[in-house]
This record gives structure tokens, C-alpha cells and sequence, in this order.
């Protein structure tokens, strides 16, 4: 048995309310001051405050002073593309000189450009570079994350994804959920032929994928040139019919259907969602699905934000993450995602913990275990190197964590 006690803890806020699939209340945060938390085998046992310290502290096996600093829970990134081969930097000027997004993946760049040199890197190759990037998340806070796969489009070089997200998961401290996404993008061996490649993911990657469990969630990237809502819908129907959590790339540059779709068959998240409508808006809330926010995407392509405060307004929960990969978001940064969420987003600095924490640990199919600062839970928390919440959403450009605890072991 072990123990820790983190003493001197001067404003410690979590999210509080009832935790589904939808995740919290959007800001209704409990604050405490001068509290202790008391950990006892990577589990939280006890939270005081008022000076008082836990039963049991003058015996703790460690003792954390967190000098009167801010204590949140450990942040959780529900949507990043970490895994992948060589880099795209190459693209920067082209982007400069007016290509899009599209056109660059229509030139075969962009994520096929990705494909091929993800096909090429061997497993331990990819699972040392994808360790590397899980170091730098905890390093800044985050200490539970998503992770899809999507950048191999065939069989062997999906599965090579999802084998390494499992092996990371075996040996690194960070907690990461695996997302099957095989419909990333059209390969170059199926131009034109959209179809015959979802009825091969269908009839081929999904039930594999299932039957050796590399996988919890499904997701599909619906839009112009990609895949269509049927398609889609195609699709999340077989990955729900085995078993499978759904999630959808949906209305990031043309609202074609994807985030009604994702009401209609209740995905428990939509990612990206830039140009979504107001029927995919209704249908988001009528399905109870998470909008899964991607603003430092916004801010690397110069495109609009998604509309998160109307989405609060209609009672959708709101999440905010990185969306870490090589072409639209090169960073993992997930405190300048929370600066972009107060900044862009118009969230209070209460939304965004939300937004960070408890609303995504629920869309990942975490919430009954992290995302909140509750006994009982397992103890992920950050100490800050700030006062409060509203100082992390003033403050950018600069890690603010102080000491990250994953598990009730020291990380940082």
C-alpha cells in the first residue's frame, strides 16, 4: 500500500453534477480552499479543506506542498491523431500560397501524404515516436487522451496503429483510449471507388478489430471529397452493430449531414463541427451527443470556430481538445486550446475545466474514473503554477503546470 498526501492546496476546483455519457453541467465547478487531498494506492480516499488535513496524514508515505497553488483534475485530450510516419512541415508554404485543405488532398498530399509514410514505418519506430508525444502531453497536464488511427488505410498498416496505441498503453503512465478510424481518407488503390472501401473496412477491418479487442470506438470522417452521410452512415450501422462507440469527423469545412447523423444514430461525439447548421445543432442535442471542439485547428488553418456558445445555450455538451496530427494541428498543446476556448469559444474560465476534463472523459467512456477530483476516483490532478482558473485562461504560450500526478504517482 502507498500513500500520498498533497497538503496546502490553495483553490482546488473540479467539475461536480451527474456524470452519463454526456458528462457534466457546462461550468458548474465546486471550489474549495486550503484543502488536502489523500491518496492511497492511485485511488483518492480523501478531500478537506478549511486547514483541515485527512485521517491517517501525519503517516503518508509521500507529501506534496502545493503552496497555496491551483489543483484541477489531470486534463483529458478526447480526440488526437498522434500516431502517423514523417511529418508534413513541407506543407506550410504551400498554404501560404493559397492552397486549401482539400486542394492539397485532392494534389495527393495532405493525409495521404501521411499514409505513405506511415505504411513504411515499422511498429517500434512508431510506438517510440508516439511515446515521445504522450511525455510532452503529461508534461503539460494532460494525464488521460485519445488516440485514432486512420493514417494506414489498409489492413496491416491499421492494425500496425492500433497495436501500437496497445503496447503504449502497457508500458507509458498516460491512459489512452483507441479509436478505430480506417475511413480517414480515400487511398490511392480505391480513386473513385468510396464505396467498395467502406464495404471492405465493414466487411473486413471492423469485425477484426472487434474480435481482438484493439479498438473501443469507430470514426469516420464525413465531408466534401471524402466520405458522404451515407457512406457514413453505412458505416457507424455496422461499428454499432458490433459493439463499437461511435464517433464522427463531422461539418469541418461543409455541413453534408454529419452532425445530424451523429444525433440521429447517437454517436457520443462530433468532432470538429466548424460549419455545422442549425438541423445538425438540433440533432446533436436531441441525440445527446458531445461536440468534440477542435479550436487550435481553427486557429493553425485560419478558419472559423465552431459556434460552442450557441451549443451551451442548446444544452450540448462541450468539449475542447487538440486534435494533435501532422496537417491541420502540429501541436498537443491542450492549455492553449483552453486559452483559444475562452478566447474564441467565449467560455468562462469554469466552462473551459469542463471542457477539458469531465466532458471529455465521458465521450471517451472514462467519466467514472477521471475528470473529476472525487473519492473514489483515481487520483490524476495537476498542481498549477497559478492562483486560479482564470489566471491558465489569461496566461499563454507558457507551461503552467507545476507537478503532474497520474495514478497518485508523482509524473512531474
Amino acid at each position: 500500500m502507498s500513500t500520498l498526501l498533497i497538503k496546502n492546496i490553495g483553490t482546488l476546483q473540479t467539475p461536480v453534477g451527474s456524470y452519463s455519457h454526456r458528462g457534466a453541467e457546462q461550468g458548474e465547478n465546486r471550489k474549495l480552499r486550503d484543502a488536502a487531498v489523500y491518496i492511497r494506492d492511485g485511488v483518492i480516499t480523501e478531500i478537506t479543506d478549511g486547514g483541515d488535513l485527512p485521517l491517517g496524514a501525519e503517516s503518508a508515505d509521500v507529501v506534496l506542498d502545493a503552496n497555496y497553488r491551483l489543483v484541477t483534475p489531470g486534463l483529458v485530450d478526447g480526440h488526437t491523431h498522434m500516431v502517423f510516419g514523417g511529418y508534413r512541415q513541407h506543407e506550410v508554404a504551400m498554404k501560404l500560397k493559397g492552397a486549401t485543405y482539400l486542394d492539397i488532398l485532392r494534389a495527393g498530399g495532405g493525409i495521404l501524404d501521411t499514409v505513405r509514410k506511415t505504411r513504411e514505418a515499422d511498429e517500434a519506430d512508431l510506438c517510440y515516436k508516439t511515446g515521445k508525444f504522450l511525455d510532452e502531453m503529461m508534461n503539460h497536464g494532460v494525464t488521460t487522451c485519445e488516440a485514432k488511427s486512420g493514417y494506414g488505410l489498409d489492413f496491416n498498416s491499421e492494425m500496425k496503429m492500433l497495436e501500437v496505441i496497445g503496447r503504449l498503453n502497457e508500458f507509458h503512465a498516460m491512459d489512452v483510449v483507441p479509436t478505430f478510424m480506417g475511413p480517414h481518407a480515400i487511398p490511392e488503390e480505391y480513386k473513385g471507388r468510396p464505396d467498395d472501401f467502406i464495404d471492405m473496412i465493414c466487411g473486413e477491418m471492423l469485425p477484426y478489430v472487434k474480435e481482438h479487442k484493439l479498438a473501443e470506438f469507430a470514426d469516420i470522417f464525413c465531408e466534401d471529397s471524402v466520405f458522404n452521410y451515407e457512406q457514413s452512415r453505412k458505416y457507424l450501422l455496422r461499428a454499432k452493430e458490433l459493439g463499437f462507440g461511435l464517433r464522427i469527423h463531422a461539418d469541418e469545412i461543409e455541413a453534408i449531414g454529419g452532425s445530424r447523423l451523429a444525433g440521429e444514430l447517437g454517436c457520443v461525439s462530433a468532432e470538429h463541427l466548424i460549419s455545422i447548421d442549425e438541423d445538425g445543432l438540433e440533432s446533436m442535442a436531441k441525440g445527446g451527443t458531445t461536440a468534440m471542439c477542435l479550436p487550435a485547428t481553427s486557429f493553425y488553418l485560419g478558419a472559423n470556430y465552431a459556434p460552442a456558445r450557441r451549443m451551451i445555450e442548446m444544452g450540448i455538451p462541450v468539449a475542447c481538445a487538440s486534435d494533435f496530427n501532422p496537417g491541420s494541428c502540429p501541436s498537443m498543446n491542450l492549455q492553449f486550446v483552453m486559452n483559444l476556448a475562452c478566447l474564441k469559444y467565449r467560455l468562462l474560465p469554469e466552462e473551459v475545466l469542463t471542457a477539458v476534463t469531465i466532458n471529455p472523459a465521458c465521450a471517451i467512456g472514462r467519466g467514472d474514473r477521471v475528470g473529476t477530483l472525487e473519492v473514489g476516483k483515481q487520483a490524476d490532478l495537476v498542481i498549477w503554477d497559478a492562483p486560479d482558473m482564470e489566471m491558465l485562461c489569461y496566461r499563454f504560450g507558457s507551461n503552467m503546470t507545476a507537478r503532474v500526478v497520474k495514478k497518485g504517482k508523482i509524473i512531474k
